[in-house]
């Protein structure tokens, strides 16, 4: 007797081992087309499948929950951000809601170093000034910058990723500070040397600030006008995290008037529409979302998302499972 092979749709192409994995154990639906899906081929796709691989560029809600139907089990989001999926409507449907964390760790922590160093050093300046061909000789105030080592270091958000980056600080000899809504146990504290700080003791004492926070409510245009004007003018805003804890308007402003010296930003607030301001902008480094793109890790996140996808339709419990509630309530669905 065979065995029932449950359909499951792949929004997007992944690294080739993820998805022999996949079509060895299910009739898969993979769209391959440049960039995202758009909406309304999502939703007719997405009707009648057992599982799902999403993106942080598809928008996992009601509609989409409603038109999937009873058969939905999982859905399985390709990132450890997951503010595209509506985690409490999956609750309420019975589908589990699953994300990657901890895979990209390290790999996102060394982008945040990355675009601290390139932003301080004007890396990025540097190299559109020798390929525009303009003529030059060294001189002793040739595009100065700021120094990283000794300097003070405040991570907003102080998970996975944050600490990581501490840990790399400590290699620059940096002063750290953090904030966060939930302080880790004394002894992280003790072990990466960092104070914590209320946010606008910790934007207004910092050198580099880098943001590791989830988008919330409460975290949209986190780093607005009034803060971005309580920074140090040779401080040095990264970001990592999401677009929109930024205000870009605001610091598209601080940037032109010199109220910060440099920003460098991995994600953007209408991703992947780039402030026009910001593009003009020669003082910030700009990146299109590559915080965790190397081999090794963009693979690692794949095969976990196939992990919670094939746990879930083989009814064990995903390994990365966002919504436990409804693995309790353990629906008919199963």
């Amino acid at each position: 007797m065979s065995r029932t092979r449950p359909p499951v749709l792949v929004t997007r192409h992944l690294p080739q081992e993820a998805l022999d994995r996949i079509a060895a154990w299910c009739d898969m639906t993979l769209y391959d087309g440049e960039g995202a899906m758009d909406r309304d081929q999502l939703l007719t796709e997405v009707a009648g499948k057992a599982g799902a691989i999403t993106l942080l560029t598809d928008r996992v809600d009601e509609e989409f929950l409603d038109v999937a139907g009873p058969e939905l089990k999982i859905v399985a989001n390709y990132a450890v951000g997951f503010d595209n999926i509506d985690v409490e409507a999956c609750t309420r449907h019975g589908v589990l809601a699953c994300n990657t964390p901890e895979v990209l760790t390290e790999t996102t922590a060394d982008t945040a170093f990355a675009l601290m160093m390139a932003a301080a050093r004007r890396i990025a300046e540097g190299d559109r000034f020798i390929r525009s061909g303009t003529p030059w000789i060294w001189g002793p105030l040739m595009m100065l910058g700021q120094d990283v080592h000794h300097a003070t270091l405040g991570i907003v958000g102080f998970g996975r990723i944050g600490q990581a980056l501490a840990r790399r600080a400590r290699g620059f000899a940096m002063r750290v500070l953090y904030h966060d809504m939930y302080r880790p146990p004394a002894e992280v504290e003790l072990e990466l040397g960092a104070e914590y700080r209320e946010l606008e003791d910790l934007l207004r004492e910092s050198d580099f600030v880098s943001l590791h926070t989830n988008l919330t409510p409460q975290t949209r245009h986190l780093i607005n006008a009034d803060r971005l004007a309580t920074m140090k003018p040779t401080a040095v805003l990264v970001n990592t995290s999401r677009g929109p804890v930024i205000d870009e308007q605001a610091l598209v402003r601080a940037l032109e008037q010199g109220q910060i010296f440099a920003a460098g930003l991995d994600v953007f607030e209408r991703e992947p529409d780039v402030h026009p301001g910001l593009l003009a902008c020669g003082n910030v480094v700009l990146i299109p979302h590559l915080g965790s793109a190397t081999v090794k890790t963009r693979l690692a996140m794949a095969n976990l998302a196939v992990d919670n996808l094939l746990a879930a339709l083989e009814a064990r419990r995903p390994p990365a499972l966002l919504n436990p509630q409804a693995w309790e309530q353990r629906t008919p669905r199963e």
